[in-house]
């Protein structure tokens, strides 16, 4: 067998398998809009979008990075197949002398140069998009620990308490899905459906990080700081996430899980927690002044 006669095999072998690997990942495909918020068994696209900034992440992903990549791919592939045909040593017994072509090398400097330019103009966009937050309607702090997440909504009056895993005892009993195991916790937070949420992440220990993919969400949580990040959930709903930054042994015992309520829900869940809708005045704040009688 000559060496075209191998490259076309090698070609037709590849492409076979590429269109088997589509034709399986199809129904994986059509059934991610079925599992909202969490992760879809054998998918290969990403979460469902259920916020704006999820929503600007896709359109990077999607409409720019992918099609970028994929001519990428094909071209080198392409002139890979090209050298193996065109100049294997059947069809060219005599080599070329030549060591550098001028112009190939300012080709293959300037063109990767000017394609990461334009993708960093979008990439700086969405970059702002997750540093230009509007003006919150409410902040929860997410302290990492090992292996658990602690939350507070200060604004609320509501102290920090503590979310653990479910147990797949604890799954089956509530008469949850299997596949929510160590995503489903005991203790999630809770925000109104289209506002604004700040989450102010920090850790109690080593490093952690606070992910949740639909909301496009990740952000470490590191001991000594607090990092800020925010999201607007655009639907009712559970979503799941995980710390996603390797934290000790019981790492994947960390689930992230968000629900996602109505107003008036929310104000209950408030009140359940002893809290309060009212914004409470911080500590030591000097009461207002009386005002002046009048004669």
């Amino acid at each position: 067998m000559g060496m075209g006669t191998r490259a076309r095999a090698l070609i037709g072998g590849g492409l076979t398998a590429l269109g088997l690997a589509v034709f399986a990942a199809t129904p994986a495909l059509a059934s991610e809009g079925d599992r909202m918020g969490q992760p879809t068994p054998g998918g290969i696209a990403l979460q469902p979008a259920a916020s704006p900034l999820k929503v600007e992440a896709h359109f990077f992903h999607d409409v720019v990075l992918l099609p970028v990549i994929s001519i990428i791919t094909l071209l080198v592939l392409g002139l890979l197949i090209w050298i193996v045909i065109r100049y294997n040593k059947k069809a060219n017994p005599v080599p070329a002398k030549w060591s550098h072509n001028t112009l190939v090398e300012v080709i293959w400097t300037v063109a990767p140069v000017l394609i990461l330019v334009a993708i960093s103009l979008f990439s700086f966009r969405l970059l702002f998009a997750y540093n230009d937050m509007p003006e919150p309607y409410l902040t929860v702090k997410a302290t990492g620990n090992q292996w658990n997440w602690g939350y507070e909504y200060p604004d609320q009056g509501i102290p920090e308490y503590v979310s653990n895993m479910l147990s797949e005892e604890e799954i089956a009993q509530r008469g949850m899905d299997h596949a929510l195991y160590r995503l489903a916790a005991d203790e999630p937070i809770v925000v109104p459906v289209g506002k604004t949420i700040r989450v102010q992440v920090t850790a109690a220990d080593v490093i952690h990080a606070f992910a949740l993919p639909a909301f496009g969400l990740k952000i470490d949580a590191v001991p000594g700081r607090l990092n800020e990040t925010w999201f607007r959930a655009d639907r009712v709903g559970t979503f799941y996430g995980q710390c996603s930054e390797l934290c000790g042994v019981d790492h994947a015992f960390m689930p992230i899980e968000i629900r996602v309520v109505s107003q008036a829900d929310f104000e209950a869940w408030v009140a359940s927690k002893g809290g309060s809708m009212t914004p409470k005045a911080p500590e030591g704040a000097a009461a207002p002044a009386a005002a002046p009688a009048l004669n």
